[in-house]
């Protein structure tokens, strides 16, 4: 029998809670890994963490809002003493927001780079140190299909998410003489939560019933459905692995084919 792609890894997870982090969470304890799962809202983390240990994983709960810098930067040394040194590090903490760009308001832009691009600067910059000198790790950020097309009234995601592609690439240009890769997962529309939000807006906005607008969303798919988290987590656990160590610098597509490039 072959050992855990993870056997024995250290993984810290943002958004963590519930959708696609939950499902990492999951993927890469049953792949051997220990889990520091990292959110806001500490009792769905101590729901997973528990959920994770009853089933022999090692998971730890860290409330954690990557938009405080005082929360991301006691971060790591917090997972050291619980868990160890990190070895992975997936960047999934995310929001979504739709509006037009005429009246588009500014405290919804600003929230968009805050957590989508400058939360994943945040822990990252806190993270890396400790990878550079053990000399190895994987850096994945969970981007999106909007980091490569612009999509209508979604300006401010689209333009965080632009912005986690290109901090992926820089990041991966100055990780490669370390032994770290750096690598983005871009799914299309997930079914998770954040895919509801969606629904709910184009409801509103074309009054369609919910069943309509998510039939909307599903056809944006060439397979004409929604990615499943665990989709999403399958990738995550190949790019963390070592199958994956001469892959750096890639934003690779989970989306049916929706996006060509």
């Amino acid at each position: 029998m072959s050992e855990a792609k993870l056997f024995n890894k250290i993984a810290v997870i943002t958004g963590a809670s519930r959708g696609i982090g939950s499902a990492i969470a999951k993927a890469f304890t049953d792949e051997g890994a220990a889990v520091a799962l990292a959110a806001r809202s500490a009792d769905d983390l101590d729901k997973l963490a528990t959920g994770l240990r009853d089933k022999g994983a090692r998971a730890e709960p860290f409330v954690c809002d990557v938009t405080n810098s005082e929360h991301v930067q006691q971060l790591p040394g917090l997972i050291e003493e619980k868990l160890g040194p990190i070895d992975i590090l997936v960047n999934n903490a995310g929001v979504a927001g739709s509006h037009k760009i005429v009246d588009h308001p500014d405290d919804l832009w600003q929230l968009m780079l805050d957590v989508n691009l400058t939360g994943v600067y945040r822990v990252t910059k806190a993270v890396i140190p400790g990878l550079i000198e053990r000399k190895r790790g994987r850096v994945i950020n969970i981007a999106s299909v909007a980091s490569k097309v612009g999509l209508r009234y979604m300006a401010a995601y689209a333009a965080s998410k632009h912005g986690v592609l290109g901090f992926t690439r820089v990041l991966a240009s100055e990780m490669s003489r370390h032994n770290i890769t750096v690598n983005a997962i871009c799914p299309g529309y997930v079914d998770t939560p954040m895919t509801d939000f969606t629904v709910a807006f184009l409801v509103a906005r074309l009054g369609k019933s919910e069943a309509e607008a998510r039939k909307i969303i599903e056809d944006t798919n060439p397979q004409k459905r929604l990615v499943t988290p665990e989709e999403v987590a399958s990738l995550a656990v190949l790019l963390a692995s070592d199958d994956a160590r001469g892959i750096s610098g890639q934003a690779i597509n989970i989306d049916g084919g929706a996006v060509m490039f």
